[in-house]
């Protein structure tokens, strides 16, 4: 009996240990809170090379800028990630499934898509793992359900021919987002189906909810405020926050930006949300202690993207931790900003470079930060009211599209398994990140 129990006890022991090695999962855009933080342990205070970084596995992939997502599905790890790729002149979108140990490929879903976007690599949406269940949305609208397991066509909606959608200059952008069992997603299309929900098992028809000339590219994205969850929807004419339950607007505050550029997903600290556009510049919104209503309490001054004031991203999501604000603007100027009123506090382009569209992801760790810029370089650092402090760098992965004369990656990585998952036109790799 007793000899039972301690081998019981050793199982179990082992079992805890083992799953805990394997870490945490990167499951949808943002990692597993929707907010940008990389939170487990055990992880690298120092890059082991200034040189490239050593990689556990790199697997061939077509084009596109869709992030990797990372979960566990019946107990083995996977990597979901999203391509284009060419068959006889034919264009083609991929759901690549692949074993996180090996890089792998278990299974792929492939489905013909002429492009009509501007620049048109690829894919541009983090995958989505929930419940056995992978959702992607494709540059022309097209949206998928599949097992996740094997790669089984659950449902799927065309949103421009069930829906009217009028797509943005860049193709469909924002990854969808499971509440309950809701599928929630931009459509963008007509009789206020600028967001859709969607059953997340059968791909019905829930509810719609709002109005736009354009769509956008930002995420929606669940806050909690007054002790009730709200859907935040920033779209290119407001800031709107609807009642997931069933659509229904609980508050909007106007903000109207040019050529449609409501790209970064909305940050929250307290009762505040922060806001970023590449022409129109921040806002800092604030909402009522019941949740119900929500006012601009500063806003920058600048709708240039040469002249800017505050923070100006093109593309990356800021880090708002309440006090402070750190982003890159619109020609790679690393900032840092005063929450409190958004004057400008500091810049360097010591992690970045210069250039329009200069882009690079912040994704806080511990009481630090991990960059990842567009040149494929990954940083250590400290980011302070006071400045900059870089702490390490390393190669991680190439550049490989042209971009104002210069490679770039526009490809988000994902941070799970105590490791980094990076892709670019060419490859996706695994980079072990543990402390050794």
């Amino acid at each position: 009996m007793n000899i039972s129990r301690s081998l019981l006890a050793f199982v179990l022991s082992f079992s805890f240990v083992s799953q805990q090695g394997f870490g945490d999962d990167w499951p949808q855009w943002g990692g597993p809170g929707h907010d940008l933080v990389w939170r487990e342990t055990g992880i690298v205070k120092t890059l082991p090379t200034s040189g490239v970084l050593p990689r556990v596995w790199s697997t061939p992939i077509g084009e596109g800028y869709a992030g990797p997502a990372v979960a566990e599905v019946n107990s083995r790890w996977r990597v979901f990630v999203t391509d284009r790729i060419f068959k006889q002149r034919v264009s083609f979108e991929r759901v690549l499934c692949l074993d996180a140990e090996s890089g792998k490929i278990i299974w792929k879903y492939e489905y013909p898509v002429e492009y009509s976007v501007s620049y048109p690599a690829g894919p541009r949406s983090t995958p989505v793992i929930n419940d056995g269940r992978v959702y992607t949305v494709g540059a022309q609208g097209h949206l998928l359900c599949l097992d996740a397991q094997n790669g089984n066509i659950l449902w799927n909606k065309n949103f421009v021919a069930e829906f009217g959608t009028r797509l943005p200059t860049w193709g469909m952008v924002a990854s969808p987002l499971v509440e309950g069992e809701q599928l929630i997603t931009l459509v963008g299309g007509q009789q206020n189906s600028l967001i859709v929900s969607f059953d997340r098992k059968t791909g019905k028809e829930l509810w719609r909810a709002l109005e736009d000339a354009a769509v956008g590219y930002a995420p929606p994205v669940i806050f909690e405020f007054g002790g009730r969850r709200e859907l935040i929807v920033w779209h290119p004419t407001a800031v709107s926050a609807i009642n997931p339950e069933n659509g229904k607007l609980i508050w909007e505050v106007p903000y109207g930006v040019r050529y449609g550029l409501s790209i970064a997903t909305p940050r929250k600290a307290g009762n505040r949300l922060f806001v970023a556009s590449f022409y129109n510049g921040p806002r800092m919104i604030e909402v009522s202690p019941d949740g119900s209503q929500a006012k601009i309490i500063w806003a920058g001054k600048s709708d240039s993207e040469i002249n800017t004031d505050g923070l100006h991203p093109i593309m990356m999501t800021p880090v708002f931790n309440g006090t402070n604000i750190y982003g890159v603007d619109s020609y790679g100027e690393l900032r840092g900003l005063d929450a409190s009123n958004g004057k400008r506090l500091w810049e360097t382009e010591q992690a970045t470079g210069k250039g329009r569209w200069w882009n690079a992801f912040i994704i806080p760790h511990e009481d630090r930060y991990f960059l990842h810029n567009e040149q494929g370089d990954l940083i250590i650092a400290n980011l302070t009211p006071a400045g900059y402090e870089e702490l390490s760098r390393a190669r991680l992965i190439e550049p490989t599209r042209r971009v104002q004369r210069r490679m770039t990656i526009w490809s988000h990585p994902a941070f799970a398994m105590k490791s980094v998952f990076a892709r670019n036109d060419k490859e996706i790799i695994r980079v072990d990140l543990s402390a050794k």
